[in-house]
C-alpha cells in the first residue's frame, strides 16, 4: 500500500492486522476491504447489510482509490457472515488499542460508565445486546465497551472494562449499580478518582449519608454551590452540598478506600405550576469541591444525551435489525468508531449535527475521506 493511502485510511489501517477467521479458499475480499466498506456505509447512514452493499456499489470508484476491490464490493451475505463469526472481544481490543494509540489526556476529565440495551437486537431465545460503555463526556468520546448479559451483570463487567482502559488522572462516575467497594478499589488502582451514586443497594451507607445531610451537625463544615438554568418555560435549580468531615463514616465503613467526601445534589424543577424536588447522594475520593463535583455529576448525566440518545436517534441503534451471532456486538463497535470520529469533526463544525454530518458523508466522498483520516 502506498504511504498516502496509509495516511488516508487512518483507523482502518490500524485494524488491518485483525485476525481473519475465514477459510482461505473462500476469501474474495480482504479484511481491510470489508471493514472499509462497512465503516463508510455506517458513517453515511446505512442501516443494514443490504444498504452497505448498495452504498459500496454506488461509490465503487471511491473505494478503489484506497484498496483494490478486485472482486468488487462484498455482498450483503459476505458482510453478514463475516461479522456474525468475528470475535467481538478481539474486535473490541483493537478498538481500545486504536484509541490508546492517540494517548488522549484524561487528566481531571469525567469518564462516565453506564449501560445501554440495543432493543432491536432481540432474536428468539437470545436476549437483546446490553453494552457497558466508558464515555469521556467532555470530549464526547467512547473509550471502550463491554458486553454483558443484562443490567444486573454490570457489577462484574465494570472491573473488566476498567482493566482495559487507560484512565490515568480521570474522574470515573458510575450510577448506584456500580457503587461497590471493589469497583472503587479498581478505579484507584488505575490512578483515577471515583464519584459513585448511592442508593438502597448499599443499605446502611446510603442511610448514614442521607441522615448526616438531613441533620448537618454544627461540628462539621459543609460547602455548597448553586446553579440555575432553564428554557421553554422550565427552570431547574441544582445545589451541591459536600463535606470532607467524614472520619465517622470511614470508621463505620472502612472498606471504602481513600474516601474523602460525601455529596448531596438537590434538583428542583419548575414547569408552570408544577415543582419537583429530588435529592441524590454520592461518595467520592475527590476533595470537597461543590462546584467541581456538581459539574462531574452533570457530565455523567450527559452520557444519555451525548451517547445513548445519539446512538438511538442518529444511528437507529434500537431499531437495528442486525441480530444474529456476534454481528450486533461488532456493528456496535463500528457505530462507536464512527461516532467518535464524527464527534471530533463536530468540534470544528459546531453548527453541524451528527445526523447532518452522516448525510454529508453519503453525498460527498471528499468529506468521507476527511472522516477516514480524522485523528484525535
Amino acid at each position: 500500500m502506498k504511504q498516502e493511502e496509509k495516511e488516508l485510511l487512518g483507523f482502518i489501517d490500524f485494524f488491518r492486522t485483525l485476525p481473519d477467521h475465514r477459510i482461505e479458499r473462500r476469501k474474495l475480499h480482504s479484511v481491510e476491504e470489508i471493514l472499509l466498506v462497512t465503516f463508510c456505509g455506517v458513517v453515511a447512514g446505512c442501516d443494514g447489510w443490504e444498504d452497505i452493499e448498495l452504498f459500496g456499489k454506488t461509490k465503487i470508484e471511491f473505494f478503489k482509490k484506497h484498496l483494490p476491490f478486485d472482486n468488487g464490493i462484498p455482498s450483503d451475505d459476505t458482510l453478514r457472515r463475516f461479522f456474525r463469526v468475528l470475535d467481538p472481544k478481539v474486535f473490541e481490543s483493537y478498538f481500545i488499542d486504536w484509541l490508546k494509540s492517540y494517548r488522549i489526556n484524561l487528566e481531571n476529565k469525567v469518564v462516565a460508565i453506564d449501560g445501554k440495551t440495543s432493543r432491536g437486537s432481540f432474536d428468539g431465545d437470545n436476549k437483546p445486546l446490553h453494552l457497558l460503555s466508558a464515555f469521556a463526556s467532555e470530549i464526547g468520546l467512547t473509550l471502550g465497551q463491554q458486553r454483558v448479559a443484562d443490567k444486573s451483570n454490570e457489577i462484574t463487567a465494570i472491573p473488566k472494562l476498567l482493566e482495559l482502559l487507560d484512565i490515568d488522572g480521570a474522574i470515573v462516575t458510575i450510577d448506584a449499580m456500580g457503587c461497590q467497594h471493589e469497583i472503587a478499589k479498581k478505579i484507584l488502582e488505575k490512578n483515577a478518582d471515583y464519584l459513585l451514586a448511592l442508593k438502597g443497594n448499599q443499605g446502611q451507607l446510603h442511610e448514614d449519608v442521607k441522615l448526616f445531610f438531613s441533620n448537618k451537625p454544627g461540628t462539621s463544615k459543609f460547602f455548597s454551590h448553586k446553579e440555575i438554568d432553564g428554557g421553554h418555560g422550565r427552570v431547574e435549580t441544582r445545589i451541591s452540598t459536600v463535606t470532607g468531615d467524614i472520619d465517622w463514616l470511614k470508621t463505620m465503613h472502612p472498606q471504602w478506600q481513600k474516601l474523602r467526601s460525601i455529596v448531596e445534589v438537590e434538583s428542583v424543577r419548575e414547569l408552570k405550576d408544577k415543582v419537583e424536588t429530588e435529592k441524590r447522594y454520592y461518595i467520592s475520593s475527590l476533595a470537597a469541591d461543590p462546584k467541581g463535583i456538581l459539574e462531574a455529576v452533570r457530565q455523567h448525566w450527559g452520557i444519555e444525551n451525548s451517547l445513548h440518545w445519539i446512538l438511538d436517534v442518529c444511528f437507529g441503534d434500537d431499531q437495528s435489525r442486525i441480530r444474529k451471532g456476534n454481528a450486533p456486538g461488532n456493528i456496535a463497535i463500528i457505530r462507536r468508531c464512527a461516532l467518535n470520529l464524527l464527534q471530533k469533526i463536530k468540534q470544528e463544525r459546531p453548527r453541524s449535527s451528527i445526523k447532518r454530518l452522516r448525510k454529508l458523508a453519503g453525498w460527498d466522498v471528499e468529506f468521507l475521506d476527511t472522516v477516514l483520516s480524522t485523528k484525535f
